[in-house]
């Protein structure tokens, strides 16, 4: 891998609004580590409450501006934050300024100085959807990085904005599953089901937001456990689930159901799966989905946008799904790397009396994925293959290959 040739040792500045758990926010971090080697990095947030990362010996600046409720309260924030980000870019002179998410977007695109590019990274679909702010950022950025081919496409189209680039997430692959096998799990149940079959566990993971389809995935796998009766879910994220409980004790899975919480090690419980469920409305670039495959999880997802099906098809193509439903056919794609089914309703649903052909349709292909051994095993080969071309190393090589089309260095 080569290394940035220039004369004087360039800056890169990353932006998030805080370091705690979350998709993005492992991404900075992973950046930030990786471009070490070829940057003076420094990571500025707006908070530093709850970093769930490992932060030792990086560069890290507070500025000491979190979340404030109420819209006025919000636009003042905005404010503060991008005139302390200003004065900070003018003091530390950034080469580059790349923000996560978008509150720090904003505050960079804001704040920018003239002296550095500006990039802005779409982490999710919905960012796309948010006209008023695509538009100021088509004025004040240098490149919008996206994490889905599908996202950096709507911008071409929509926004007639073509300095974008697609960067896929990165994962350790190996550091994965070396801390998946680090440590076993506390689960609520034993090895074997009352049929005297071995526990057969789904998992997924996601905090408790609208967003992940949580309802969907429990009514599915209502069905599911009635077909194969050893079977179990694992559900691992912040947030209470309370309405989910209720939800599972309505619909009589309850006990088969463990909701693990927020896991600062959540490694450990997702190698427990034979399949990674993902019931999304949507979603950036998938990072659990991916952790799950890394670990030998087969997958089985919505199409939401984005993500699911750059990563299980080879060609990403779905149009089959009309030409399914027209047929009055199950809607279905047995992908290369995974099992893809349509994206489903949006709105949330948690009358258990009250379960839909789509998520009968997705208890019958798991259902059908559990009792079919060959099937199973290959998909969860396919998926430890397709992990691994998510590498810190094409992220790096694609990273600095930005680096010099933008002529920084």
């Amino acid at each position: 891998m080569n290394r940035i040739e220039t004369g004087e040792r360039k800056k890169l500045m990353l932006i998030s609004p805080m370091l705690h758990q979350g998709g993005f926010e492992r991404v900075c971090i992973t950046t930030a580590r990786l471009m070490e080697a070829y940057f003076d990095v420094t990571i500025v947030i707006f908070n530093s409450a709850n970093i769930a990362y490992d932060v030792t010996g990086l560069s890290i600046i507070d500025l000491q501006l979190g979340v404030r409720k109420g819209k006025v309260a919000k636009i003042l924030n905005l404010l503060r934050r991008s005139v302390r980000l200003f004065f900070l870019k003018k003091k530390l002179r950034p080469d580059i300024a790349y923000s996560f998410g978008p509150t720090a977007n904003l505050a960079n695109a804001l704040s920018r100085t003239g002296r550095e590019k500006v990039w802005l990274g779409l982490r999710n679909y919905t960012d796309v959807e948010e006209h008023m702010k695509i538009r100021l950022f088509t004025r004040l950025s240098d490149r919008m990085i996206c994490c889905s081919k599908t996202i950096e496409q709507k911008l071409h189209d929509r926004f007639h904005f073509d300095r974008t680039s697609t960067l896929y997430n990165l994962y350790d692959v190996e550091a994965i599953r070396r801390e998946a096998d680090a440590k076993e799990p506390k689960l609520p149940w034993g090895r074997t089901a009352e049929n005297g079959r071995p526990i057969r566990c789904l998992v997924s993971m996601g905090r408790d937001d609208d967003m992940k389809g949580f309802w969907h995935m429990l009514k599915a796998f209502s069905l599911i456990h009635r077909d194969v009766p050893e079977a179990r879910l694992i559900l691992l994220g912040a947030g209470s689930f309370a309405l989910y409980q209720k939800l599972a004790e309505d619909l009589g899975i309850l006990d088969a159901v463990y909701f693990a919480g927020m896991q600062k090690e959540p490694y450990q419980y997702l190698k427990k799966g034979e399949i990674y469920l993902l019931t999304s409305r949507n979603e950036g670039f998938p990072n659990a989905l991916v952790e799950g495959m890394a670990l030998g999880l087969a997958a089985v997802s919505v199409n939401c946008m984005t993500g699911p099906a750059e990563i299980l098809l080879e060609n990403g193509d779905v149009s089959c799904f009309e030409r399914q439903k027209s047929r009055g056919e199950m809607p279905v794609i047995y992908g290369e790397y995974g099992i893809l089914v349509p994206a489903m309703q949006r709105e949330r649903n948690l009358n258990a009396q009250d379960i839909s052909q789509e998520e009968q349709n997705l208890a019958a292909i798991v259902t059908g994925l559990l009792q079919d051994d060959a099937l199973l095993s290959r998909y969860r080969r396919a998926a430890k293959e397709r992990a691994g071309i998510f590498t810190y190393e094409s992220y790096v090589e694609q990273f600095l290959a930005l680096v010099r089309r933008e002529k920084i260095c």
